[in-house]
């Protein structure tokens, strides 16, 4: 299919062309093209095994740490191949940065879980301001400022989530994957995780996984589609702004999905 790209500020934040992605020899999701618009929320959504978080993770190598994984076809990223022989992936994941499912907080204190990725990324600027505005950032700054001498763990599970967004906003990326990062959460943090991204936006690509429809609808201004074949490779069905993919769906996959028909 060929996705909708019309993008209200006309910037492309990072693109796949006709990418696959196989482990060993299963083709877990084939065919992809896909641009993601800059500064924007896009949400990947699909039935479970569909390859929704394959394709995140190929967005900044964090496939390359499966032994059995390859991608063919082409991811862009200011122009050029992330996957070229010449690109560093530590360098990619610096830019593209990764939140995950669980919240994951170093077994260091909170500032120190902030401090650490800058630190060893060669940052040479006024650590305490940089802790202090990725916390501020984060949403997490006014709930910790007295007490970063404190484990990460100490944290509820909705605080150690935002402390690892904070983690990840310290060293400077362009672009945030969140795979289903709310999904560990109650309610309560749920709801600030999803405020605290609408923030995010104004100066960070986001892009976010979710089984959660109700929270793609919420939370996204465009929703990729994905669905599985006959041989359970995904592939993407439909890419369009959240609104409109919702209430007037191209596909009739998409609308039996989002209708709750199957999934």
């Amino acid at each position: 299919m060929k996705p909708n790209t019309s993008f209200s500020n006309g910037s492309v934040a990072v693109e796949a062309k006709e990418m696959q992605v196989y482990y060993g020899s299963f083709r877990a999701v084939k065919d992809i093209a896909l641009k993601i618009p800059t500064k924007h929320i896009t949400a990947l959504i699909g039935p479970s095994g569909c390859g929704k978080s394959t394709v995140l993770r190929s967005f900044n190598r964090m496939n390359d740490l499966v032994a059995t994984a390859r991608v063919e076809g082409q991811i862009l990223y200011h122009g050029a191949n992330i996957y070229d022989a010449d690109v560093d992936p530590v360098e990619i994941r610096r830019r593209i940065g990764m939140v995950f499912q669980k919240p994951n907080p170093f077994s260091k204190t909170i500032y120190e879980n902030v401090a650490w990725g800058a630190r060893i990324n060669g940052f040479k600027g006024e650590m305490d301001q940089l802790v202090e505005e990725s916390l501020r950032q984060a949403a997490l700054w006014d709930e910790v400022k007295d007490k970063l001498s404190q484990s990460g763990y100490s944290l509820s599970g909705g605080q150690q989530q935002r402390l690892c967004i904070a983690r990840t906003i310290a060293v400077k990326p362009e672009i945030i994957l969140m795979d289903e990062p709310t999904s560990a959460l109650d309610p309560v943090a749920t709801l600030r995780i999803e405020e605290l991204i609408q923030e995010l936006k104004k100066h960070y690509t986001i892009i976010i996984v979710t089984h959660n429809m109700q929270q793609a609808a919420r939370a996204s201004d465009y929703t990729a589609f994905f669905n599985m074949d006959g041989d359970r490779a995904g592939y993407l069905v439909e890419f369009d702004h959240t609104n409109e993919l919702f209430t007037n769906p191209k596909n009739e996959l998409t609308e039996q999905y989002i209708t709750g028909r199957f999934g």
